[in-house]
């Protein structure tokens, strides 16, 4: 349980920019990375030596690039469409003042319309404008156990939904994707768990209620036509989107429109463009993968940027375990004689010590002061 773990602990390693910093210092070269794209339409079947295979692929993505595309996924090609005009409903047609009723500002979570001057990752000035939200038992399919806690700990819905009226039928087509990506999401983790030669239920007890935050956002086009940079430190000016982080849970489902933006850090400090594949999810890891496997995994630096004429829309969801679970390295993932690099975590007040540093002045939403994402 997490109330083992000190809250002191989970903020400092919530806090540190050193696995950031080790990123962009890197002497590495740009060799083995690559962002396959894995048809995992046979991990559906029920033949476990296929689905090893797709589990094979999975695990050389994630010692290299920690990236990659997932093909024949199984959800429709309708729902996908759905949520992402879902997304250019919210940011189109609400007004200024349907959606400030909707600010984060009022969430302890971060839940909720989220304008691009509240927030910022790496202290740029972002372009993004965002709505975000968490799990419902309602939005998943199976009905969750009961157990659902909030990120710090406390029960009861905490999303903040446009009122049916002022966007018809939005809270429907959230719900359906939602519930779409979370069966997606559970199906992957049993091959993660598979890739690490792990029996394929292993984490299945981590995820009868499991955090799991979307988010829609809109990234305008730029006001003028952004140059590459080597690193996020450069002294060229870019309209940044979002950011140069990690993401902070398992790992994350990105959906996009077909507008190109996101930039990953190679390990030569280069950026990599991502391109665009329809119906494509990009799947990437995030910390808590990282720090199971003492850091085999890469929880790889990203960041977004709209080099185009037109507007970017993207629908990350961010897979997570139960909250009040606890995140440690797996002993299978140790060497004989090697020491966990990371420190055991709490995954809900790490979650919101992440969420919260994004904040003004860090100090949290809703003016709270604890702490535990956003990306």
């Amino acid at each position: 349980m997490a109330s083992t773990i000190t809250d002191s602990v989970t903020k400092q390693e919530a806090r540190s920019t050193a696995y950031l910093q080790s990123r962009l210092n890197t002497t590495l070269t740009d060799d083995t990375f690559t962002i396959p794209i894995i048809d995992i339409s046979l991990s559906f079947s029920d033949s476990l030596s296929s689905k090893q295979d797709v589990a094979s692929q999975i695990r050389n993505a994630c010692t290299t690039s920690g990236f990659f595309y997932i093909a024949n996924h199984g959800i429709p090609s309708s729902t996908l469409g759905t949520i992402l005009h879902q997304a250019e409903r919210f940011f189109g047609e609400l007004s200024r003042e349907q959606k400030e009723k909707l600010h984060i500002k009022t969430s302890k979570y971060g839940y909720g319309w989220e304008p691009s001057e509240y927030t910022s990752i790496a202290g740029d000035v972002e372009t993004k404008e965002g709505f975000n939200f968490g799990y419902e038992e309602e939005l998943d399919k199976s009905g969750g156990d009961g157990g659902y806690r909030n990120l710090d700990g406390s029960v009861g819905k905490a999303n903040q939904w446009p009122k049916e009226e002022d966007l018809p039928g939005f809270k429907k087509g959230v719900g359906e994707y939602y519930g779409a990506v979370l069966d997606l999401a559970r199906h992957l983790f049993k091959l993660f768990a598979l890739s690490l030669n792990l029996p394929e239920n292993h984490f299945d007890h981590m995820t009868t209620h499991p955090g799991g935050i979307a988010r829609l956002l809109y990234y305008p086009a730029p006001k003028s036509a952004p140059q590459p940079s080597k690193t996020p430190s450069s002294a060229e000016e870019e309209e940044i989107g979002l950011g140069a982080h990690s993401d902070y849970e398992c790992f994350t489902l990105l959906l996009s429109s077909s507008t190109p933006g996101l930039e990953i850090l190679k390990p030569s400090g280069k950026w990599h463009r991502v391109s665009y594949i329809p119906d494509a999810f990009i799947v990437n890891v995030a910390d808590f993968l990282m720090r199971w496997t003492n850091g085999v995994y890469k929880s790889t630096i990203h960041r977004v940027v709209n080099r185009s004429n037109e507007v970017r829309y993207s629908v990350p969801f961010f897979f997570s375990i139960n909250y009040e679970e606890v995140v440690e390295t797996l002993p299978t993932c140790l060497q004989e004689g090697e020491e966990p690099k990371y420190r055991p975590i709490g995954a809900g007040e790490y979650i919101l010590e992440r969420l919260n540093a994004t904040t003004k002045d860090g100090a949290g939403f809703y003016g709270n002061g604890n702490a535990i994402e956003s990306t």
